[in-house]
């Protein structure tokens, strides 16, 4: 083993169950996950229909969809824990982007039956709370809590809901 470096693994996706003596453990890898959820997010916008707003949907769900798997790469071949942390922010970004652009092709419906996204919506959200977790757990041991869930500019939903001339 000397000279001979192990690859790390980040666990997050249940992968076959390992049993040992009537104890059942699971494996999981957040990379294996991330790279199904970018086949599935292909597989799903191949079967939009071609029109304008499907190619526009599809394209734009192709690309924020697709982007966590590399994104996740890039986070793991971080020069720094500020920099590793700037990555997976980046990958939250883009599945929160993802999760919007599902709930509209739900809402409009672009595939019948609509309840085909719902997979999809759901690995969405179980992907951005571990992202999410990764951020605020990667940020405390850098020694500072990070604003996850918050824009830079500070704005709420109700400022921008008062700002529509909501009656005040």
């Amino acid at each position: 083993m000397i000279g001979q470096r192990r690859e790390r693994r980040t666990l997050n996706v249940e992968l076959p169950t390992l049993k040992e003596e009537g104890t059942t453990y699971r494996i999981y890898d957040l990379e294996e996950r991330l790279l199904e959820y970018a086949a599935s997010i292909i597989r799903l916008v191949e079967r939009l229909p071609a029109m304008r707003a499907g190619n526009h949907i599809a394209a734009q769900l192709l690309r924020s969809g697709t982007s966590p798997l590399p994104n996740h790469a890039e986070a793991q071949a971080a020069e720094s824990r500020n920099d590793f942390i700037h990555k997976l922010k980046i990958c939250l970004k883009e599945l929160r982007e993802s999760l919007r652009w599902l709930k509209l092709m739900k809402r409009v419906p672009l595939l019948q039956p609509p309840s085909q996204v719902d997979a999809l919506l759901a690995e969405t959200e179980a992907l951005v709370k571990i992202f999410v977790a990764g951020v605020r757990t990667a940020a405390a041991k850098n020694g500072r809590p990070s604003p996850v869930g918050r824009s830079k500019f500070n704005v709420g939903r109700s400022e921008l809901n008062s700002s529509k001339g909501g009656g005040q």
